[in-house]
């Protein structure tokens, strides 16, 4: 059998909500190592590479927002991936635009191109076995068919929807005729589907041949099919990412690529997965996965269990300390800004926090501690009312832009490295211990010329510390 190549669609959008604080909206999970070392994405795109001798992965093409590019470009960087295309969103319009824009273009110049569809946060430890249900559903799609992948359940799980098979599953793996999509069901609906045996969870995985795609929508979502292409033909090429143009964009319908097409379509198959998969989409799911012990406890980072049972205590925080003693079915997750603690059972009731916070304006609901950059990140120590302190991270050679601000002066310590200043016409290098003072209202730039990781404190003062305080006059990273 000769080799099939498959281009890889990695969706990489998300709200942050489900595993709050550690994921908000500003940093959603799919950037956060939350099992293992590697993030979710980074593990995503790892799969998604190589191939087999049956099938060969290209360069991954990634479907994110503007505000995830520079995160998306450097933790595939840190693994060594270049990705093929990163298409940004004006804004998210759920999964059908998302796929139709990267199906039309991989048929620019591959029309009978192959694209694998998956989510950018989901938990698969047998990636062998994931490419051997890839390579099954090679003969469905070779059929004409549109290829879906189903999860052979191990629990009465209502936190996902199910695909009705028209039979049985057998254990060849081979693909099977859906039935039907089933929605998210209530305890007892779950545990009926569960028993039947005809039932998989939807995975959300999608594998098809481009022009079958582009056909389905067509047939089943025409709507979308004039502001998804002409989005993508006004596109402009941003630093390497291929902005879609807002204008268009705006006429493509917020619906998710089962409601516009599979739910529609005749021509639908399921590959069931049995191995291990998890979608993270709850404290639950990373107590899981990330194995208890023989009490069913699970700690992480700076964190102490004292006669504990089934629970999960988990530290995001230097210094910070999480103690439990004497609980059960419990999870508590603490950050520098924020603390969430949990009976097990209530953990797709999370979203409720951050709502709430929401109603009351509290950052924590949606803006991460760490604030991540093209150029590194920095964070907030501690903010008075005509003070802030930060700790910054610039990355081997990044450079901040060169600005200045109104209200403000600013004081550099580097702790880390060498920083490379520049205050109007002064250019200085600033080694540890050394420190650089910023007048209010100077021009000035910070950069990092090293080969390791430059770590600076920030004192600002004055009467304004906020963020917006700030104006740009060159940035290589071309931000307003």
């Amino acid at each position: 059998m000769s080799t099939k190549t498959i281009t890889p669609v990695l969706l990489c959008g998300g709200s942050g909500t489900r595993l709050w604080p550690l994921s908000r909206k500003s940093y959603p999970k799919q950037f956060v190592p939350l099992v293992g070392e590697t993030t979710l994405f980074q593990s995503s795109a790892k799969r998604l590479s190589g191939g087999t001798d049956a099938i060969s992965f290209e360069a991954p093409v990634v479907v994110t927002n503007s505000d995830f590019r520079f995160i998306v470009t450097e933790q595939l960087h840190a693994i060594g991936i270049d990705p093929g295309d990163i298409l940004i969103e004006p804004e998210g319009r759920n999964t059908a635009p998302a796929v139709l824009a990267a199906a039309l273009r991989i048929a620019a110049t591959n029309p009978e191109g192959i694209m694998l569809v998956a989510p950018a946060d989901h938990v698969v430890p047998d990636e062998a076995a994931f490419h051997r249900s890839v390579e099954a559903g090679l003969a469905a799609i070779e059929a004409g068919d549109l290829v879906t992948f189903g999860i052979t359940p191990t629990r009465a799980e209502t936190g996902y929807g199910y695909l009705e098979l028209s039979e049985k599953p057998d254990a060849t793996g081979a693909p099977i005729k859906l039935g039907r999509f089933i929605e998210k069901p209530d305890a007892a609906r779950a545990e009926e589907l569960v028993a039947a045996g005809t039932y998989l969870w939807n995975a959300g995985i999608f594998l098809f041949r481009v022009a079958d795609i582009i056909e389905a929508f067509e047939a089943h979502a025409p709507t979308l099919i004039d502001p998804v292409r002409s989005s993508l033909d006004e596109a402009r090429v941003d630093l390497g990412f291929l902005r879609l143009s807002p204008e268009a964009w705006q006429g493509a319908e917020d619906i998710s690529i089962d409601y516009a097409v599979m739910e529609r379509a005749s021509n639908l198959s399921v590959v069931p997965f049995s191995s291990e998969w998890s979608d993270l989409g709850g404290w639950d799911a990373v107590w899981r996965e990330a194995g208890p012990d023989a009490d069913g406890v699970v700690t992480s980072g700076d964190a102490t269990a004292i006669d504990c049972t089934n629970t999960l205590l988990r530290s995001e925080s230097e210094r910070l300390e999480v103690v439990g003693i004497g609980l059960d079915n419990i999870f508590a997750v603490a950050m520098n800004d924020a603390v969430l603690i949990a009976n097990m059972d209530r953990a797709q009731d999370v979203k409720l926090a951050v709502n709430a916070l929401k109603a009351k304006g509290a950052d924590q609901a949606t803006h991460f501690p760490k604030d991540h950059r093209p150029w590194g990140w920095f964070e907030s120590l501690v903010v008075g009312g005509r003070f802030q302190v930060k700790r910054i991270l610039v990355h081997p050679g990044a450079s901040l832009s060169l600005q200045s601000h109104y209200h403000r002066s600013e004081h550099w310590i580097v702790v880390e490295g060498t920083a490379k200043v520049t205050v109007e016409d002064t250019v200085t290098l600033v080694t540890e211990n050394e420190s650089v003072y910023i007048p209010v209202g100077s021009k000035h730039r910070m950069e990092n010329p090293g080969r390791v990781p430059m770590v600076l404190i920030e004192v600002q003062t004055g009467t304004y510390v906020g963020e917006d305080d700030i104006v740009r006059y060159e940035d290589i990273y071309a931000r307003d």
